[in-house]
């Protein structure tokens, strides 16, 4: 067996109680050093640890692991993550939907992968997903729409996003135009779509969603600290992710038939409902430069209409917005 898995092996085997650094050391053969470092990996999969000198480590608790079989018991949809894909660890799981949807996946087919290594965000950004801590989720959808209306649906998963957030955790979230759900100023869901199209409608699309769920201020790198926040740290609870899942799906596929009968007015609506954007001073960096305004309120494509003074409102359709302080 490996280091880590003997580790494991040791600590499981002692229940409640402390194993010494020095017992593990002897037990495993390697230094005081490389016990620290093999406690850290299993940290970083998901293991909570108490370390109390002169006595050692003790496991807290072990990390929930995602299964197809609960999810699919959880679910509440008819069509929506019916069919699931479970990965233990990917580049993307944006990337593995499209390789489905290209494969003729029908529509509502669900990635759900325990870990990215190179997850991805909007203009190419990267995004953290950690093993076993959040949820990581491509979801294949084939609108029958032309491409100029899909900046809908991402306004739409954010919607279905938050409300679920709101429904099974005690975090009140809210949505920052036009792909992100903020907690207190900080991130907690990105939302990415990418689609694919032919003669200017709509072939499929992935919507990806990154959740972080049950993440500790230690587990994020330096760069996102004061940035990033996760539903466990803000309501000091851990939040069981299937039922989350389950939730977001169960809200998309209501808000998804909903758009597909009356259009957008509605999400619209709901969406405005929730934000945390509108009617604040804000600064949006935008491919032709800064715009400087209000956000005032959605335009029936979805932009975000800017109160730039005099009563003027300039649509923006893409660009990342900062509440100015």
């Amino acid at each position: 067996m490996s280091e880590k898995e003997t580790l494991l092996d040791v600590l499981l085997a002692s229940s409640q109680e402390f194993v010494s650094g020095e017992e593990i050391s002897r037990r495993l053969s390697i230094s005081r050093a490389a016990v620290w470092k093999q406690i850290n990996k299993l940290r970083e999969a998901g293991y909570e640890f108490e370390a109390v000198p002169n006595r050692g480590y003790r496991i807290l608790r072990k990390p929930e692991r995602l299964e197809a079989l609960s999810l699919l018991k959880a679910l509440k949809t008819s069509a929506i993550g019916r069919k699931v894909k479970m990965i233990e660890s990917t580049v993307s799981t944006q990337e593995e939907a499209r390789m489905l949807a290209e494969e003729g996946a029908p529509e509502g087919t669900l990635v759900i992968a325990e870990e990215q290594t190179g997850g991805k965000g909007r203009m190419g950004r990267k995004w953290y997903s950690p093993k076993g801590k959040g949820i990581w989720m491509s979801l294949v959808l084939r609108p029958e729409q032309p491409m100029h209306y899909m900046p809908q649906l991402t306004l739409l998963t954010g919607v279905a996003v938050c409300r679920a957030v709101r429904k099974v955790s005690s975090v009140e979230a809210g949505l920052k135009w036009p792909n992100d759900l903020l907690v207190n100023g900080r991130k907690i869901c990105g939302i990415l779509l990418e689609s694919a199209a032919e003669d200017e409608y709509v072939r499929y699309c992935i919507a990806g969603i990154g959740i972080s769920v049950n993440l500790d201020p230690e587990d994020y790198p330096e760069e996102l600290a004061g940035v990033a926040t996760s539903l466990k740290i803000e309501s000091g609870e851990q939040v069981e992710r299937a039922t989350l899942i389950a939730s977001v799906l169960e809200e998309f596929e209501n808000l998804y038939g909903l758009y597909q009968q009356e259009g957008f007015g509605p999400i619209a609506s709901l969406w405005e409902a929730l934000s945390v954007t509108l009617g604040k001073p804000v600064t949006v960096n935008t491919a032709r430069g800064l715009v400087e305004g209000t956000a005032a309120k959605l335009d029936q494509t979805g932009a975000l209409l800017m109160d730039i003074g005099d009563g003027q409102l300039v649509p923006i359709f893409s660009g990342d917005v900062e509440l100015r302080r």
